[in-house]
This record gives C-alpha cells, sequence and structure tokens, in this order.
C-alpha cells in the first residue's frame, strides 16, 4: 500500500509539474527577451541572454509613459472591480435572500451574459458610448466591463449568500435590522473570500483587456498599457525586446494581485459548492 501510495504521489506531481512548465515557460521566455538583442530572440526565445543587457528595462522604467500607462489601466481596474464588487453582490443578495414574483426568470436573463462574448458586442457598445459622449473616457471602458461581468459576479455571490446560516437573518430582522443593513454589516462583512475571487477575475480581465480601449479610446493620455505597447512595433520592424520587458514590468500588478488573494480565492469559489 505504501509503494502504491508513493507512486500516486509521484505520477500525480509530475503532472503538475509539467502543467506548470507550460505556464511558466512562456512567463520565462518574455522575462528573459527583455534582456537579449532582438536576434537573439529570433535564433532561440528560451535560452538564456548571451549579455543582459538591462538598458530596455531601464528604458521603459524611466518612460514617463509607461507610468501613465500603469495608472490609467490601475485606475481602470480597479473602478470595474469596484463597480461590479458593489452591483453584482447586491444583486445576487436580492436573488438570495429576497423571494418575489419573476426572480428566477430574472436571475436566469442576467445568466444569459454568460453566453455571449464581449467581441459580438463592440459595435453596439461603440455607438452607444458615442451617442451618451463618454467616448475617450475612463468610463466608456469601466461601464461596459462591469455589465459584461456581472453575470458571473452574480452566479458566484448568489451560491455563496444562499449557504449562509439562515439564523443570522432571522436573528437579525428580530432586532430590527432590515435588508440594507444586514447586507452592509453581515453579509459583506462574511464574504470576504468571495469577494476576493470576483475581484480577482474581474481585475485580471480588465487588466488585459485590448479589444474595448482600443475601440473607445483615441488619445494616447488615455491608453492602458495593451494600446501603449502598440508604440514598440513599427510599419516594417518590432522592437521584440522592448515589448517583452514592457509586458513584462506590466503584467507584475496582475500576478500581485493574484498572490495578494490566492488564499481566498479556493475557499471562495468552493464555499458555495457543499451545502450543510
Amino acid at each position: 500500500m505504501s509503494r502504491s501510495h508513493f507512486w500516486r504521489n509521484f505520477a500525480r506531481v509530475a503532472v503538475l509539474c509539467v502543467v506548470a512548465s507550460f505556464v511558466l515557460a512562456p512567463m520565462l521566455a518574455t522575462a528573459l527577451g527583455g534582456f537579449k538583442s532582438n536576434a537573439e530572440i529570433r535564433m532561440n526565445a528560451f535560452a538564456l541572454p548571451q549579455d543582459w543587457d538591462v538598458s530596455f528595462y531601464g528604458a521603459i522604467l524611466a518612460d514617463p509613459a509607461f507610468w501613465r500607462y500603469l495608472g490609467n489601466s490601475l485606475l481602470i481596474s480597479t473602478g470595474t472591480v469596484a463597480l461590479t464588487l458593489l452591483v453584482g453582490a447586491a444583486a445576487a443578495y436580492v436573488f438570495a435572500q429576497i423571494r418575489f414574483f419573476g426572480s428566477r426568470m430574472l436571475f436566469s436573463y442576467m445568466l444569459l451574459g454568460l453566453m455571449f462574448p464581449f467581441a459580438t458586442a463592440i459595435l453596439p457598445l461603440f455607438i452607444k458610448v458615442r451617442d451618451i459622449g463618454l467616448l475617450d473616457t475612463y468610463w466608456a471602458v469601466i461601464l461596459p466591463q462591469t455589465a459584461f461581468g456581472l453575470s458571473l459576479a452574480i452566479l458566484l455571490f448568489r451560491t455563496f449568500f444562499e449557504q449562509l446560516p439562515k439564523e443570522l437573518f432571522e436573528a437579525a430582522r428580530i432586532d430590527g435590522c432590515g435588508y440594507v443593513r444586514f447586507f452592509f454589516r453581515i453579509t459583506l462583512p462574511l464574504s470576504t473570500p468571495i469577494l476576493a475571487t470576483v475581484g480577482v477575475f474581474v481585475f485580471v480581465q480588465s487588466w488585459n483587456n485590448f479589444l474595448l480601449p482600443l475601440v473607445v479610446l483615441n488619445s494616447r493620455e488615455a491608453f492602458t498599457w495593451p494600446l501603449g505597447m502598440m508604440q514598440f512595433r513599427g510599419e516594417y520592424v518590432t522592437e521584440w525586446n522592448r515589448t517583452l520587458a514592457f509586458v513584462t514590468l506590466t503584467i507584475l500588478p496582475a500576478i500581485v494581485f493574484f498572490l495578494a488573494a490566492q488564499k481566498y480565492i479556493v475557499a471562495g469559489l468552493t464555499g458555495g459548492a457543499v451545502k450543510g
């Protein structure tokens, strides 16, 4: 039994190592590419640099445009996360705690957003954003991202809220606590895992969004980092070393945010998986 247990653990670790290598290899190649010349990148993208040239990273860090792109992305992503958490949690709380005519139908309607990819609505979004005068503003990115993120957020929040003890709500009602006060004073403080889980999903999706900012943002002052990356692509040549250095520096905030909330993610995703 001990030998079979050993081989099961060995196979499990081997599979995890293979999967991790597929995830980490592109990230490692991207980080190393920022130290290489374009010729080295073309010859072998995964090899160590012959000469560790830090000038590409230094030039990007010294460029004010890099920090402007980073700040724009951070502002848009933070606004999207805050709005999605507030609206999604409030809507899911209503579906989980309040029974009213048509609640199931309305909840199913909200989940329809999971069936349609973001790109299918890009033209109507552009027309609507232009008509209401939000073109080339941060809200032109924040509001559509929030709208498309609400379906998943409501689904996860509602599943989690339904597993909270009913006795808490009954005791709060006896003490004269209304729905709104119960939501802010009791439900949200108990929902840290699911708040972190949804926040990470929304933040990473917003941070890496390219299509929507490309369509609704025109001025370079409002560009996010995916749009700023295009400055290294010319008509005849692409500065791959600068591009890879730029990508490495800009994905660090998303990685740090994910690692900081990692311990809550599994708890948030499994919080509503088992009843009782």
